[in-house]
Parts: structure tokens; sequence; C-alpha cells
């Protein structure tokens, strides 16, 4: 099982589940712990490979990874800790993650927070992916890492973010890193699916106004799936909402956790 990390709320019956992206951990969640345990129930979660799920199951994955068996991990504690549904919140490949989680077990999903949302890959994240593709074997995949930190999130005030997820990403194995590359190597057709079809369950994508790269394709998702998805753009932030405006990220998706409450 992966490793996983509760703080209880006594006052509360409801959960939200924290997932990472590609190359993180939970750690990076540590600007909102407090802020949301006073709220609520909160399942921070380690993906297979990264933090601390690294040491216990480097042998146990021997498989490929895909985004249905990596949806699977996260069930598995879910059913562990007999939580019956959460609220999810993702970030990057995360939000992936969760989409995926919500087509299997939508009733597993009372909603969805998906930060800095993946939903299609430009064509400069497609020469990327290429880029990585061809250099995987070849380069150390901390070079590469670093390369792709750069890209995504280019400016000053991504510093944060960027340093972020390279220290988290140094604690990859190189082979671990090769298998997610090749997970998001085969993405765009898992990514298609999801743009086309509209779940019954509230979403709100949270994405930085200098996104550049998947704001775009997240505006015109959240046009067509107006049922269920409403989009918050957060002022001078890059692709990790939830580390470059910590504040603004906590209060605005607090508050919409809290209107499900009342609705």
């Amino acid at each position: 099982m992966i490793s996983y990390t509760l703080y209880k709320n006594e006052a509360s019956t409801e959960w939200v589940t924290f997932v990472h992206g590609a190359g993180g951990s939970s750690s990076i969640w540590f600007k909102q712990i407090r802020d949301f345990q006073k709220h609520f129930n909160v399942l921070l979660l380690d993906l297979r490979g990264h933090g601390n799920s690294n040491e216990q199951i480097k042998t146990a994955f021997k498989q490929k990874y895909t985004f249905k068996s990596i949806a699977n991990d996260v069930i598995e504690v879910i059913d562990h800790l007999q939580i019956e549904s959460s609220h999810f919140v993702g970030i990057s490949l995360g939000s992936i993650v969760i989409r995926q989680l919500a087509e299997m077990y939508p009733t597993r999903v009372k909603s969805m927070i998906l930060g800095g949302a993946i939903l299609k890959m430009n064509f400069r994240s497609q020469i990327l992916m290429r880029l990585g593709n061809m250099f995987k074997y070849v380069l150390p995949y901390l070079v590469l890492y670093k390369f792709f930190a750069f890209v995504i999130m280019p400016k000053k005030n991504h510093k944060n973010s960027r340093l972020l997820f390279i220290n988290e990403a140094k604690k990859l194995y190189q082979k671990e890193f090769i298998k997610w590359f090749k997970l998001t190597a085969e993405i765009n057709p898992v990514l298609r699916w999801f743009r086309q079809v509209e779940l019954d369950i509230p979403t709100l994508y949270v994405m930085g106004e200098e996104d550049y790269m998947f704001l775009p394709s997240v505006k015109e998702v959240v046009k067509n799936h107006e049922k269920s998805s409403s989009l918050l753009v957060i002022e001078n932030c890059g692709h990790v909402v939830n580390v470059d405006a910590p504040h603004v990220f906590n209060s605005k998706v607090i508050r919409f956790l809290e209107s499900l409450k009342r609705s």
C-alpha cells in the first residue's frame, strides 16, 4: 500500500484527500494542512515511487504504470481507512489521477479540485515530451526534470514552486522517473476522453493566470462542461497554484467545499 498521512478533525465527518503530481510528494501540501484541518479531516498521499512510498514499494511495482493502476492505489488507501467518499484536491498530474479515479469510482468522489490541471498537451508541451522521450535513457533524469520545471514554471515568481519540485524530484530513482515519464507519453487518449465526457461531480479548476501551457484548454473545457465545472484563475501565479498563492488557494477552495455542504 502507498504511504499516507492523516490529520484528523474530530468535529468533522468530511474528508479531503490531497494528490500531488509527478516528481512531487505529499510535502508539497505543507501550506494547506493547517487551514484545511480546521474544517475537514485531511488525508495526504505519496503516490507510488514518491515520498515515503519510495522505499517500501521499490520492488512491488514491476508492472507498467497506468493511470488506472495509480487510481487503484488511492482507492486501496481509502478502503483501508474505511472512508466512504472524499473531496479530492490534486495538482498537475495529480489532477489526472483524480479524474481517472472519478471515472472508475464516481460514488467515492464528492468533488474534485483540480489545480494546475492538465487537460490537453499543447504544441510546446508535446515537443517537451518528445525531447524527454528521446533523452530519457541518456541524460540524468534530474537534468530533464530541471529543464521541464523551467519550461512549465519560467517566471521569477515561480521560483519557490520550481525549487520545491526539483528538490522532491531528487528523491526519485532514475527507473522510477522513466516509468512516470512513459506514463505521460501515453497521456493524449486519456485527456481526449476527459475533455469529451462531463462527470456529474462538482469540479473546481484552480489555475494560475501565468500557466500558459495548460490554462487555455481548461478554459475551453469549463465552457463545455458548465453543468458541473467552474474555473478560478489566480493572478500573478504559475502552474503550481497551491505553492505560488497558498492563501488565495486555501480560502477559495475551502469556500467552495463549504458551499457544497449547503447545497
